[in-house]
């Protein structure tokens, strides 16, 4: 075997001269791994550029082949990174690279073409990690090899392919995602930011999204409007019966900021935020609607004579059927006060609806469906 190639570069350095297999021997045995390393870049730009003869590319695949047995990680690992983007790489260099610890096996695991969907399934159900998520990061990932990574690999793997754009991800991979990691934000997050959200993901997603991500998911425009509602309510209502952190709560203007913006700041979701017992989310969204400065609005309701209220509900464009079940709840909360007990907030509340639907008449399906189920729930806390 003869010589590789000459070459020069812009500037007219010679990248690679001839290399005899003597030559190639000396190199190969190299004591200083910087030296190795330089070879196997330079070898890997000339077969790249596929200017080779048949017999050149052989030498040129050879020398990978004797590379892949270097001692030192530094050398491998350059090597990996000359070829990730090489589609002529042999096959059983790309396998062998691929399998080599993780800072070898990184590039070409998520960079290179060569690899089949079998080789990196059968990689991602033997390693774990790192090397998962390398795979995970891919430009384009099928829906057999999106699946094997939701199914077998670890949360940073999983929370790495939900978010993912190229991947292709259907309803059951998503779900199958959500529940082996219910409590993952990062998994959370990457279904959220996914570019089509099945309904029946959604649907998942309001009873084990975080209250970080809640506020994200309410601003998707495919997620419909009773979910969104639902969503909007939990985390409230989680605060409202002392089930998080105040400070870890969602602020409340912000969540109406995203409400408003999205018209999905309703009659509907004000009324149900006052028999839960929220009056602050309730004050600050009849403010919104209403277009009145919110310490103005607190001052119309807490009115005595209902007659500011009526008004700020006849401003707000308030249904009159729903005007009257909201000045009932606020009428039923002045009268109601916490105990001061373990429990006395879901008390509070169960005991705000059950008046609610005692005393307001005519309460739409919907709405009466939604009460007797948070009834319901709180007794089950309590």
């Amino acid at each position: 075997m003869g010589q590789i190639v000459r070459r020069r570069d812009g500037t007219g350095e010679v990248v690679m001269a001839k290399l005899s297999e003597e030559d190639i021997r000396k190199l190969l045995s190299e004591p200083t791994a910087a030296r190795r390393e330089d070879v196997a870049r330079k070898v890997a730009a000339v077969h790249a550029d596929g200017e080779l003869s048949d017999s050149e590319r052989r030498l040129a695949e050879d020398i990978f082949r004797l590379m892949l047995r270097d001692a030192e990680v530094r050398v491998r690992s350059a090597l990996a990174e000359a070829l990730k983007d090489n589609p002529g790489v042999p096959s059983d260099v790309a396998r062998t690279l691929a399998r080599d610890v993780v800072p070898v096996a990184t590039p070409i695991l998520e960079f290179s073409e060569v690899l089949t969907d079998e080789d990196l399934i059968e990689i991602v159900r033997a390693q774990t990690g790192a090397a998962q998520e390398a795979v995970a990061r891919r430009k384009t990932i099928s829906a057999e090899l999106g699946d094997t990574i939701v199914r077998h690999g670890a949360e940073g793997a999983v929370a790495t392919v939900v978010g993912n754009p190229g991947a292709e991800l259907g309803e059951k991979t998503l779900l199958t995602a959500i529940d082996r990691f219910p409590a993952s934000e990062n998994v959370q997050a990457g279904v959220i930011a996914r570019p089509v959200l099945p309904v029946k993901v959604s649907e998942r997603l309001v009873s084990v999204v975080s209250d970080r991500l809640r506020t994200q998911l309410v601003k998707r425009p495919d997620v419909p409007a009773g979910l969104a509602l639902d969503l909007a309510l939990a985390g409230r209502e989680r605060a409202v019966i002392g089930l998080v952190d105040p400070s870890r709560a969602e602020d409340p203007d912000e969540l109406i900021d995203v409400l408003y913006a999205a018209r999905r700041l309703t009659p509907t979701i004000l009324f149900r935020a006052l028999c839960i017992g929220d009056r602050g989310f309730f004050d600050r969204g009849i403010s919104r609607l209403a277009g009145v400065a919110l310490m103005n609005a607190q001052r119309l309701i807490d009115d005595p004579g209902r007659k500011g209220l009526e008004r700020l509900l006849q401003t707000a464009r308030i249904p009159d059927a729903l005007a009257h079940a909201m000045m009932t709840a606020i009428d039923v909360a002045r009268e109601m006060q916490y105990d001061g007990r373990p429990g006395d907030r879901i008390r509070y509340r169960s005991t705000l609806i059950e008046r609610v639907l005692t005393q307001v008449e005519g309460i739409d399906s919907d709405n009466l469906d939604y009460l007797i189920s948070r009834l319901a729930s709180g007794d089950r806390a309590a």
